[in-house]
């Protein structure tokens, strides 16, 4: 049952799809909604070449060339999502090695989970939990390897990921879009940026998204709504202010999904589309999100941004959690699940401010680009939750889900959580270039830390400091080698310090030493990247499936020293005029390499660390018949075996994909078929009863596009 407002909205898509036969296009000559590429719009009837080439990233806090930041940098732009017919971020992590699927939203980023995001450089993630970044607000999507604390403050050491959200354009643009598919997908979106004077002072941007589409896994599906708005005002010729509104709005029926478990060697224990939920489970889910900034030119020497983004999100399900394997029939097999019932509401509120000012000056042979910032977030979180063991069990050779009430929740004491966290900190960066050759970068940063508990009347306050260095020598401007150093920084989450899971634990701490060397040769026809690293990352914490959940709130055991060691290569190549081939490669070795007072047995000195796969390859490859209008894309990804968080194989897999473009005057329509073989694998493992987390089944939709 979608929310009365969701409803609501829908009368707003109905007319803009019928729209798509009434306006002229003008394909070639468009830009892409947002403005957030330059120069000509790459089209199915347009050159590949430099496709997907990215010469300028905001990652590092400046905008720079990815060559002149020390560090590993993966950019994936619009042409590039366009192509692979993307619709959240699962569906771009073939394309960046070191990166793979975890669970939910997180990811394992050279090693470690992450799951703390940016937006335009703020903190402000509105999906957080269970639910899924969507793309159709951003433009490109930016990945930073490696530890990031002297520029974003606490965070995974293993990488940053800033989404960069689609801003009003000075130029009129629009398109258009309709969706039908396998497992009774449909939908659309439209979409508009445009001045609203002759002078351009005033320019806008509105879109609206939605899309439905059944699971593989039994009565479960998705429906998607976004809305979004956003305003620039020119306040002078070097000074302008941007204002954004986004609303998000999913229903997901038969959710929240765990995986499907396994036995040791990796083997699936009953069929895909197995669910542990009942039909009348769900997750439903309201995110609102407003950010402004301010950009201004002081002079050819000073600039500086101002921005802020507030958010806020309502989740609230009603779930069967697995909790045990049972072997009923005693012939050594599990054949059921012993289940809990959950129902939760969580509501979480957020502010992020940051501030910016870069000067650019010479001395002599040395070029000067001096950071000085600071940020501040407040981030204040509500739950409850009710759980109850009060359930039947689930067959998972025959399950009934004849008799899917819910249990009677009137006699089970609630837990809340009501927590504050707040962090702040402030930095300062120097990159110094001599010469032509060679520019060195250093900068520190001072964070500090409070988080408080309500309901325990727990606290908690720290403060650290984070370095960054780093070296770069340009033999010639197209080819850049690097040496860094950095440092990571993460206070445990609040609701992780609860007594109730076991804590409070030690902040989590960080640093990497990486080398490497990157190209952009023959005008940017080929990009080559090849980096070697280490990350020593201290005091993780993973949740302890020895110890039995307290009132739904999974308990956390302490791990003391984890090791990172990799490689990642990535080619984007124009081979010729025509066709366009993204290769990229990462080997990983991630294992646990000291001890904590408290760890947990399942873990020991010596181990892999969960969900790490030693290898990972991927490719994306696209070619445009010109004679016919047509483009041709193929991808493909392999990950190596991994263990889950109990020990357990799961197996390698490979899967591949496929895009065909064509453009047929009045609109283009592109057709997408996504694991064309039907692989059945594993992305990610938990523990137990909790499986598996599944890669997607074969799934494919059409889609006309039209541009004006």
């Amino acid at each position: 049952m979608l929310s009365p407002r969701f409803v609501s909205h829908l009368p707003l898509i109905l007319p803009a799809l019928g729209m798509t036969g009434l306006m002229p296009a003008h394909a070639e000559e468009a830009a892409e909604i947002g403005g957030g590429n330059e120069g000509e719009t790459i089209v199915v009837t347009a050159r590949a070449q430099t496709l997907y080439r990215v010469t300028e990233t905001e990652v590092g806090k400046i905008a720079a060339d990815p060559l002149d930041v020390p560090q590993s940098v993966q950019v994936i732009n619009s042409d590039m999502i366009e192509d692979q017919g993307a619709r959240d971020i699962r569906d771009l992590y073939r394309n960046v090695p070191g990166v793979s699927a975890n669970n939910y939203a997180t990811v394992t980023y050279r090693g470690f989970s992450q799951d703390v995001t940016y937006y335009d450089g703020l903190r402000g993630d509105p999906f957080q939990t269970f639910s899924v970044p969507q793309l159709f607000t951003i433009d490109r999507v930016e990945f930073l390897k490696g530890p990031a604390g002297m520029l974003y403050g606490a965070g995974s050491p293993g990488g940053t990921i800033n989404y960069v959200t689609k801003k009003p354009s000075d130029q009129f643009a629009a398109n258009m879009r309709a969706i039908v598919g396998g497992r009774n997908r449909y939908g659309g979106s439209f979409d508009v940026t445009s001045p609203l004077d002759k002078d351009g002072v005033m320019s806008a941007r509105a879109g609206l998204f939605y899309e439905d589409y059944d699971s593989y896994r039994a009565h479960a599906s998705s429906r998607t709504l976004v809305a979004d708005g956003g305003l620039t005002a020119r306040i002078s010729d070097d000074t302008k202010l941007t204002v954004q509104v986004t609303d998000y709005d999913q229903d997901l029926p038969g959710n929240r999904l765990r995986g499907i478990p396994i036995d040791a060697d990796g083997n699936f224990l009953t069929y895909r589309s197995w669910n542990h939920n009942d039909p009348g489970d769900f997750i439903r889910y309201n995110g609102l999100v407003t950010q402004a900034r301010l950009d201004s030119k002081l002079s050819d020497a000073i600039s500086f941004n101002v921005a802020g983004r507030w958010f806020r999100y309502n989740e609230d399900q009603e779930y069967h959690e697995p909790v045990a394997l049972r072997d009923t029939d005693g012939d050594g097999v599990y054949d059921t699940v012993t289940r809990e019932f959950r129902k939760q509401h969580r509501h979480v509120e957020g502010l992020s401010l940051g501030a910016n000012l870069v000067g650019k000056f010479t001395t002599g042979v040395f070029e000067h680009t001096v950071l000085l910032g600071g940020d501040w977030y407040r981030e204040d979180s509500t739950g409850q939750n009710y759980a109850t063991r009060n359930v039947s069990a689930l067959s998972l050779i025959d399950p009934d889900y004849s008799d899917s009430s819910k249990p009677d929740l009137s006699g089970v004491t609630p837990s809340y959580t009501d927590a504050r966290a707040l962090r702040r900190g402030v930095y300062l960066q120097e990159q110094l270039g001599i010469g032509e050759h060679v520019i060195l970068v250093g900068g520190v940063r001072r964070d500090w830390f409070d988080d408080n508990d309500y309901i325990a009347g727990d606290s908690a306050s720290s403060a650290a400091t984070t370095w960054r260095t780093g070296a770069i020598y340009k033999p010639r401007r197209d080819v850049s080698l690097y040496v860094s150093w950095s440092q990571a920084f993460e206070p445990q989450d609040v609701s992780d310090q609860s007594p109730l899971a076991g804590g409070p634990f030690a902040a989590e701490t960080g640093n990497q030493i990486e080398a490497g060397i990157k190209t952009d040769l023959l005008n940017g026809r080929i990009q080559t990247t090849l980096a070697a690293y280490r990350i020593v990352r201290r005091n993780v914490l993973q949740i302890d499936d020895s110890q039995d959940a307290v009132n739904g709130v999974d308990q956390l055991a302490p791990i003391g020293e984890v090791t990172s060691k990799g490689v990642e290569a990535t080619v984007t190549a124009d081979v010729t005029r025509d066709w366009v081939v993204s290769l990229n490669y990462a080997y990983n070795d991630t294992r646990i390499t000291g001890t904590a007072e408290g760890q947990s047995i399942d873990n020991s000195v010596g181990d892999r660390f969960p969900n790490t796969p030693h290898h990972q390859a991927g490719f994306w490859t696209r070619y445009q018949v010109q004679a016919i209008e047509t483009a041709f894309a193929f991808g493909g990804q392999y990950v190596s075996d991994q263990i889950d968080r109990s020990g357990d194989r799961l197996k390698p897999f490979t899967v591949f994909d496929a895009t065909i473009s064509h453009d047929f005057g009045f609109a283009e329509v592109k057709f997408r078929i996504e694991n064309i073989f039907d692989k059945y694998y594993a992305v990610s493992g938990f523990t137990g009863a909790k499986g598996a987390y599944l890669g997607n089944a074969r799934s494919w939709f059409v889609e006309l596009r039209r541009r004006f």
